[in-house]
């Protein structure tokens, strides 16, 4: 069983163009409330790495965590929920921008995680964000969480539908709960081999 990750918190950037030289780096993207800092939390198994809120739209930065020893240059970038209605069109429109200038043009980003709510499926904001990503050619993996939220009855059809929305293999979904711990350790394997390559 992969152990827990070892991150701490850098520091966090309004501009990627503001963020120092690193050797590799994978970005959490997701929906508003998707449970990005839940899972970051889970991930490195400490509660209060990434800061939780019941408020979506908590992230409004770029959020570096480092793995490893300091220096290690081996990062995991959480970027800003997209799709919160409550924040000004200003706002998301400054979110946007921050979190599409990263991701295009960041050279060190070696993979995205892009979040999806197992529970909900993917909403028309994440299928937007789907084929933006894909445009990039960026590798990209799912990962589907609050899997704990989706009744054993139906995991089996909601992982194919899901799937299916994604134009995906069912397979190729990783599905996580950071409140049981579901499919934790496969994605710091993940994260690892990602930062590692």
């Amino acid at each position: 069983m992969a152990g827990p990750l070892a991150l701490r918190f850098v520091s966090s950037f309004p501009h990627a163009r503001q963020m120092p030289a690193t050797v590799a780096e994978v970005a959490l993207v997701g929906r508003s409330n998707v449970g990005k800092s839940s899972l970051l939390n889970a991930l490195a198994h400490r509660k209060q790495l990434a800061r939780t809120s019941k408020t979506p739209g908590a992230t409004r930065l770029l959020n570096g965590f480092e793995l490893g020893a300091e220096g290690s240059g081996l990062w995991v970038v959480d970027l800003p929920g997209y799709g919160y209605a409550k924040a000004s069109k200003a706002e998301q429109s400054r979110w946007s921008s921050m979190a599409a200038g990263y991701l295009a043009h960041r050279e060190p980003l070696r993979g995205v995680l892009h979040l999806i709510d197992g529970e909900i499926g993917p909403t028309s904001l994440d299928l937007q964000t789907v084929e933006w990503l894909d445009s990039l050619d960026l590798p990209v993996s799912y990962v589907a969480t609050k899997a704990d939220k989706v009744r054993p009855s139906r995991r089996g059809a909601r992982k194919a539908e899901l799937a299916a929305k994604l134009g995906t293999d069912r397979g190729t979904v990783h599905w996580t709960s950071a409140t049981k711990g579901t499919g934790i350790a496969e994605l710091r394997t993940l994260v690892r081999t990602l930062l590692e390559a």
